[in-house]
């Protein structure tokens, strides 16, 4: 992640990790070689601080086409990033995660698919937050996020203003955010949270939570839930 540099206007504001580890297991030589041959291509555009230092708006236009586009937050081994993009070939899909293992998962998952209508941000999304133009996505993604279950870390989670505003800053009017997650607390944070960043819930009843959108995949992050004996809970919201 690139942290912006102090602010010779004031001071440096304070970053919050609303993700847990960086690295996991030892990648194996094949991970590392889709990391060294593949991501650099599919990046949605300049976002580090580094390449980026006037922090001008990514054309996304010209990055996907002209089509519109989605947003997954912590994509995990990005199962359901790819499967959306190969039923939506008519959309752009830019996947954000830290954690590198993860990155280099999806990474074999788009060879394998051979998607070309995703894009990659190996890192923090409030660096990408930074650079979406305003109004630019067309729908977004939280699907079982870090839950942060210690109440001190409650401010870590995403479902929080510092990540929510600019979250409702990029999305468009109407566009939809989609939330999945476990954890009961979280579910009841979020309903708090979310409204209050500008997005009404879709209250649309309980229907089959194991199919609560009909594009939904089934990720290893909910098969864990299931496994453990925790129910999953799914949340629609629209940007007012």
């Amino acid at each position: 992640m690139s942290e912006p540099p102090p602010d010779p206007q004031g001071p440096r504001r304070e970053w919050r990790n609303f993700y847990g580890r960086r690295h996991g297991k030892t990648l194996r030589d094949r991970q590392r070689e889709y990391l060294d041959a593949d991501l650099a291509a599919l990046s949605p555009g300049p976002v580090g601080w580094d390449v980026n230092p006037e922090r001008q708006p990514l054309d996304l236009a010209a990055r996907f086409g002209g089509r519109e586009v989605w947003l997954e937050i912590g994509f995990g081994g990005g199962e359901h990033m790819v499967h959306q993009a190969a039923h939506r070939p008519d959309v752009g899909i830019i996947g954000c995660e830290p954690f590198i293992n993860g990155v280099a998962m999806l990474l074999g998952k788009i060879r394998a698919a051979g998607v070309e209508n995703v894009a990659v941000h190996p890192g923090d999304v409030r660096d990408l937050f930074d650079v979406l133009p305003e109004a630019g996505i067309a729908r977004a993604f939280l699907l079982y996020p870090d839950p942060w279950p210690k109440k001190r870390h409650h401010r870590r989670r995403f479902v929080t203003p510092d990540f929510l505003e600019p979250l409702a800053r990029v999305m468009r009017p109407g566009a939809e955010l989609r939330v999945a997650t476990d954890i009961p607390d979280y579910v009841r944070q979020t309903l708090i949270e979310v409204p209050k960043a500008g997005f009404d819930w879709l209250a649309e009843g309980p229907g089959d939570w194991r199919q609560p959108w009909g594009d939904w995949l089934s990720t290893r992050y909910e098969q864990k839930a299931l496994r453990e004996g925790r129910v999953p809970h799914y949340l629609t919201f629209r940007r007012r």
